[in-house]
């Protein structure tokens, strides 16, 4: 226990590193995507961008507006960031210590408590356009959620067990992807719209909303919603890789090359959604999940079920 808290400290701002990097890389896509220039200004060909936009965001005064409810205000961020940061602690890591028997139900009871975060960083602000956008993400979440842990479940089946190495392990012959290319599919659609991005991004409907629940926010609140939102997109890629394409034998240097790999590429897919997608209607957003996605997913597992039952028979 002694070495386990210096390695979670560590495993964070790894992860912190991570998301502000993550940030560059998804200007500098969109902005080729979009045929301009991203960020160069700073420095090296902007690389340093990421220091720079701390730098401002964490130095700005925070302020908040006349009306809004004042602890739960400033609580809402914290909240946020705490729930992005502890999910982190669920997959399996570089030491034996950070490897949950049950990590992919703590993953599922942590994940369902971002609704509140959002909720609270909205009702707080007394604005209608927050509380509208927290609303829709408060819908949007809770109902792709219920797809999301149905297809988790499935590849629990297929692999008999609660944790995620051992999810990754089952794959040694062959990815859950080719075993499930339907479920995998719908996955990366629900994990798209519950992170709230492009195309599915109504909470931060720019263009109607003007940024939606966290419009009130700047300076240091903005930036700690900023971090958690990114870094619950890089920790979705990396469930994605583990559940369906196998994340065999981590703890060897290849093997985690090839694992980042996936991850970069999942977080690509996130990027090159926003560039090329349109965004949904909500009634159609709605229509989505719970007349489509939910059915098949249910059909889905209880064929997995009754796959696994006479095999055991």
């Amino acid at each position: 226990m002694m070495m386990y808290f210096p390695l979670m400290i560590i495993n964070l701002i790894c992860v912190l590193i991570t998301v502000a990097f993550f940030t560059l890389f998804e200007r500098k896509t969109l902005s080729y995507m979009q045929t301009r220039k991203g960020p160069n200004k700073v420095s090296i060909s902007g690389i340093p961008q990421p220091a720079a936009d701390a730098i401002k965001l964490f130095s700005k005064q925070i302020t908040k507006p006349s009306m809004a409810n004042q602890i739960p205000y400033f609580m809402a961020p914290i909240i946020s960031l705490i729930v992005a940061l502890m999910l982190w602690q669920t997959l399996p890591m570089n030491s034996a210590l950070l490897i949950l028997s049950w990590s992919s139900l703590l993953f599922i009871s942590l994940s369902a408590l971002n609704v509140y975060a959002t909720l609270l960083a909205g009702w707080s602000s007394n604005s209608k356009y927050a509380l509208i956008g927290a609303l829709r993400a408060v819908s949007q979440t809770i109902s792709y959620e219920v797809s999301m842990t149905l297809i988790l479940l499935t590849s629990l089946f297929c692999a008999l067990s609660f944790s995620f190495l051992e999810i990754a392990d089952n794959m040694k012959n062959m990815w859950f992807f080719f075993m499930m290319m339907p479920v995998s599919l719908i996955w990366l659609a629900s994990c798209v719209a519950e992170t709230n991005r492009a195309p599915f991004d109504f909470a931060e409907g720019e263009s109607e909303l003007v940024s939606g629940f966290n419009i009130e926010y700047g300076a240091a609140g903005f930036a700690m919603i900023f971090l958690a939102e990114y870094a619950n997109i890089i920790l979705m890629s990396m469930v994605t890789a583990v559940i369906f394409f196998g994340g065999t034998y981590m703890f060897i240097i290849n093997s985690s090359l090839i694992l980042s790999m996936k991850i970069i590429f999942f977080c690509f897919s996130f990027i090159w959604f926003r560039a090329t997608y349109p965004r949904f209607r909500y009634d159609r957003l709605m229509y989505l999940t719970w007349k489509g996605f939910l059915p098949f997913t249910l059909t889905f597992l209880m064929l997995i079920l009754i796959i696994q039952m006479n095999m055991f028979l």
